[in-house]
């Protein structure tokens, strides 16, 4: 059985374990959690920005897939080569696509919405990551003030992830859900789609901000949590709202295994450093 095919079959947090296969061999025994970037957090996106974060020390980059447009960049397979060569050059991974554009083209209401969603479920597998963050903020916002769920975007949201959750399962890629959603409110969404394909991208800070508590939010989602990502605001990790110690004990306690994707800013303004920095902070806490 082929890892990634292995990586499917357990679902769950294991699915955010699926490698860049030509960064890294086989045979090499793959740490129970990896670091990765967001490309917007390091200002360096493509190529290029697969070079800062092995600059950075990480394992990874999570790559935007370009801004809105019918075809969006990361549907050129020109563009996946070029990817894919400087991910093996260097030895480095591609640890997930984030479709931060649902954020100003909701997904509920774009009309290139399911397009969008073809193409970086097949350009997700073509770079041998495994999760896509879908991203629900701004605009793409699934609650109303007063906390509410809005239900038409909510009905919306379900049936294009219906309809592409099938796309998902075969291509072996999960479209993980990020918002400011209870993980109840998550859960019930992921009830009504009905596929190992759709999950969550959990972000304890974004969580931690809407008075939610992550910890027993990430027990919750036990083998519903695909993804996470860690960040802290303004402040260094470990020196701001989130309590780390708490998240990393949720996350062993329903046996994560995959990406730590940094978000994280640059209180001194020195990106490579900070990012350094940041990566030791979580290394260290999960050694």
């Amino acid at each position: 059985m082929k890892r990634r095919d292995f990586v499917w079959s357990t679902v769950g947090g294991l699915a955010a374990a699926s490698l860049a296969r030509e960064a890294l061999s086989e045979e090499r025994q793959v740490p129970r959690i990896r670091l990765s970037a967001c490309d917007w957090s390091l200002g360096a996106g493509g190529p290029g920005g697969l070079e800062v974060a092995k600059r950075c020390t990480l394992d990874g980059l999570e790559v935007s897939p370009g801004g809105a447009a019918d075809k969006l960049q990361i549907a050129d397979p020109k563009y996946r080569e070029q990817l894919k060569a400087k991910a093996k050059e260097i030895g480095i991974g591609i640890s997930s696509l984030a479709m931060g554009l649902l954020n100003g083209c909701p997904l509920a209401t774009d009309p290139r919405g399911p397009a969008w969603l073809d193409q970086c479920i097949e350009a997700t597998a073509d770079l041998g990551a495994a999760n896509i963050l879908l991203a629900f903020f701004g605009a793409g916002d699934l609650r109303r003030n007063d906390g509410e769920l809005k239900t038409e975007a909510v009905d919306a949201v379900v049936a294009r992830l219906k309809e592409a959750a099938p796309k998902a399962e075969k291509a072996r890629v999960v479209l993980g859900l990020e918002n400011y959603l209870t993980a109840k409110q998550n859960l019930a969404i992921l009830e009504r789609v009905g596929s190992p394909a759709v999950q969550v991208y959990y972000d304890a800070r974004n969580s931690t901000d809407v008075g939610h508590d992550a910890s027993a939010e990430i027990r919750e989602l036990k083998g519903k949590l695909c993804q996470v990502h860690f960040k802290d605001g303004a402040s260094y990790l470990g020196e701001g709202k989130v309590n780390w110690e708490a998240v990393r004990d949720a996350l062993n306690d329903i046996g994560y295994k995959g990406w730590a994707v940094l978000e994280t800013s640059c209180p001194s303004k020195d990106r490579d450093a900070d990012f350094k920095r940041n990566a030791a902070f979580v290394r260290k806490l999960f050694a």
